[in-house]
């Protein structure tokens, strides 16, 4: 099992959600964030004046994946986020281990 930490821009996190659920992802966590990459941060300018964003806005979805199935996932994920412009996100993968299943 592996678990997929997904930072997207903001405007397309609704398309990724859309393709994991179109392959079968049926669990996630979504969460807002803000961080920086390589573009550190931004100027923008808003009617005139120019405003510095030091962290810029993110979405984080993680996603739990079976093994077979990680390279479909992952890479329908990235054709979908990206949009060719600089800061467009990470995949970051994790191996999932757990003990004995726990009785609640």
């Amino acid at each position: 099992m592996k678990q997929l930490i997904v930072i997207v821009k903001p405007f397309r996190a609704e398309a990724v959600l859309q393709a994991a659920a179109e392959l079968g992802v049926t669990a996630c966590l979504v969460r807002e964030a803000k961080g920086f990459g390589r573009q550190k941060s931004y100027l923008d300018r808003y009617e005139g004046s120019e405003y510095n964003f030091m962290y810029l806005p993110k979405v984080e979805i993680s996603l739990w994946v079976s093994d077979d199935r990680l390279d479909d996932v992952s890479n329908q994920i990235a054709r979908t986020a990206r949009t060719g412009r600089i800061g467009d996100g990470k995949i970051l993968i994790l191996d999932m281990s757990w003990p004995e299943p726990l009785e609640f």
